[in-house]
């Protein structure tokens, strides 16, 4: 079969499919663990792209729907710093997450 010659292409930069391999580390994002990844997994949403492009309400919903313990947690600044992990700027979003506590802006 000449099924081998395909596997030869896994280096390609654009990433289009869920795949393996499409998954950003959501947790780098502040406010984010390992359950709330779960949470946005599930709803589709794997990638600092995807998560820069969902809005507010929509991650509201997806920690309401989850329960008590997730309806504390504030996503207002998630696309924000999944814009800057998007576009590889970790200077930038370390500095702003310097200025967030627990993924919120400090008062």
């Amino acid at each position: 079969g000449d099924g081998k010659a395909t596997k030869s292409k896994k280096s390609s930069t654009k990433k289009k499919t869920t795949g393996k391999g499409a998954k950003d580390d959501l947790k780098k994002v502040e406010g984010i663990g390992p359950k709330i990844e779960g949470l946005l997994n599930a709803d589709g949403i794997f990638t600092f792209k995807q998560l820069a492009d969902a809005k507010i309400k929509r991650l509201k919903d997806i920690l309401e729907a989850a329960g008590p313990r997730y309806q504390m947690h504030s996503p207002d600044t998630w696309p924000q710093q999944a814009a800057l992990a998007a576009q590889g700027d970790w200077d930038a979003l370390a500095a702003f997450q310097g200025m967030l506590d627990g993924g919120k802006l400090k008062e």
